[in-house]
Formats: C-alpha cells, sequence, structure tokens
C-alpha cells in the first residue's frame, strides 16, 4: 500500500525524527527514544505495550498462536493478525514476532497523534514493521497513521507493510501446511522415499506420495516437509494432487526428526 499521499499530513520538518518518539516496555518500566534512534533499542527485551485481554462480549478474537520459528506462544488479537504470525511462521528465516512493539508518538497536522503498530517481525534478512487492517476497514485516519509508521521504519532501516488481505487460496495451503509443522518421527522411512523421488525431477503432489511404501503416512510427512522446505510446491494456485512438487535447495538442513 502507498503512503505518499498522506505523508503530506505529517510534519516532516527538520529534526522530526528527534521530535517523534518511541515508547517500549521494558519489564515494568517504560523507555522512551527519539524515532531517530528507533534502531538502537534492545528489542528482545521488550514485551506488549499494550496488554492483552480475554473478556466476555468482546468484539475482537484474542488468542495465543505457536509458532516452530520461536518455539513458544505469541499473542495476538484477531484472526487477520493469528493468520499474519501463521504465515511469517512459514516464509522461514523468521527470528522473533514482537506483537504491539512500541507506542509511536509522531506530529501530524492535526496535532500529536499515537498508534501502536501490530507487529515487529525480525527475520534473517531484516525486519519488518506490520501493520494488520481488512482493506474494507481501513479510514483515512489510519492511513495517516500507516503513513507515519512506514517513516519511522524507514528511519530505523526496517521494512514496512499493512496487510490488508489474502489470497482465499493461500490461507488455505498454509494452513493445511501447518498441520506438519511440529516435529515428526519418520519411523518407516517415507520422508526419504519422498526426497529421493523429488531429486529425480519435480513430481505431481499424488504421484510423489504414491511412489512411497505407504502413501497415506506419506501426505503427512509431505506437508511436514513443505512447511519445512525440505520440498518445494508453487503458491499461485490451490494445492492439489496435481500441484508439481520438487526438491528444496539445501533441503537435507533441518526441519524436524527422519
Amino acid at each position: 500500500m502507498a503512503h505518499e499521499t498522506y505523508s503530506e499530513s505529517l510534519n516532516l520538518g527538520v529534526g522530526w525524527s528527534d521530535r517523534w518518539t518511541a515508547t517500549w516496555r521494558m519489564g515494568r518500566t517504560p523507555v522512551t527514544c527519539s524515532v531517530r534512534n528507533l534502531a538502537e533499542v534492545e528489542v528482545f527485551r521488550s514485551q506488549p505495550v499494550r496488554p492483552f485481554t480475554w473478556r466476555t462480549g468482546q468484539w475482537h478474537r484474542p488468542g495465543l498462536e505457536y509458532l516452530v520459528s520461536t518455539d513458544r506462544h505469541h499473542g495476538f488479537e484477531s484472526f487477520e493478525e493469528e493468520l499474519l504470525l501463521l504465515v511469517a511462521d512459514f516464509a522461514a528465516d523468521l527470528v522473533e514476532a514482537l506483537a504491539q512493539p512500541f507506542r509511536l508518538e509522531f506530529l501530524a497536522a492535526d496535532g500529536v497523534l499515537k498508534h501502536i503498530p501490530d507487529f515487529l517481525l525480525l527475520t534473517a534478512s531484516g525486519s519488518w514493521l506490520v501493520d494488520i487492517r481488512p482493506a474494507e476497514r481501513i479510514r483515512p485516519e489510519d492511513e495517516v497513521k500507516f503513513a507515519a509508521s512506514a517513516e519511522a521504519a524507514l528511519a530505523a532501516g526496517w521494512n514496512y507493510s499493512v496487510v490488508t488481505g489474502w489470497r482465499q487460496h493461500i490461507v488455505r495451503i498454509v494452513d493445511s501446511l501447518s498441520a506438519g509443522r511440529r516435529d515428526l518421527m519418520d519411523q518407516l522411512g517415507v520422508q526419504e522415499e519422498m526426497l529421493q523421488a523429488a531429486a529425480s525431477g519435480p513430481l505431481p503432489f499424488g504421484e510423489l506420495v504414491e511412489q512411497c511404501s505407504y502413501p497415506v503416512i506419506a501426505r503427512a510427512h509431505a506437508l511436514h516437509l513443505l512447511w519445512h522446505r525440505r520440498l518445494g510446491v508453487d503458491l499461485s494456485a490451490p494445492l492439489a494432487d496435481s500441484s508439481l512438487v520438487r526438491l528444496a535447495a539445501g533441503s537435507r538442513r533441518g526441519g524436524g526428526e527422519s
């Protein structure tokens, strides 16, 4: 999503990054820094600045999502946020996912405004500040906050995105593959059979599992290998028996027990 139009509503004059602030929660102590020094914060020590609440009758659906990448549960406030965590876990290279990382206080045409981005995702290839809002629920005032978050991320050397929705087949694929994300014992050796079969060239998913000694069991292990990037598949179309599956580069690195 482009934020240039709404950036005009921000006060980005000389020294703006010193006047804008970010407040983090370090234990019980709030820590405030200028946006200019945002990249120097020890983010791994931080906790969500806004606590997660569960109560009868609330309109949103909070919860906890387990991530293989971090080996622990992470809080979310909606189904859309839960899905973002699941996709980030699948997308690989995730090191840490920080929910409600800091409170941004910035200057705009309407005065001093505040915004709490939804996630800061730390990956091996860079950091992503992320806001999540279904496209139909984004208002002009939200756009101004997103534009401010984009400027703060740029100052810190981070990437920034607003997630407005997903293609439905992507949701179904990632949800299906997530069933195989935990460690899976392979006492029958079907994983090695699939890896060897895929090494000779791409094969349709259905044909790949049928080449194993126990095709029904192999299906579950195929999901495990796809999740852990030991096998690869094109996600531009729904996953089906006709989907071509190939051996992933470096496929024999980690990814659960086999």
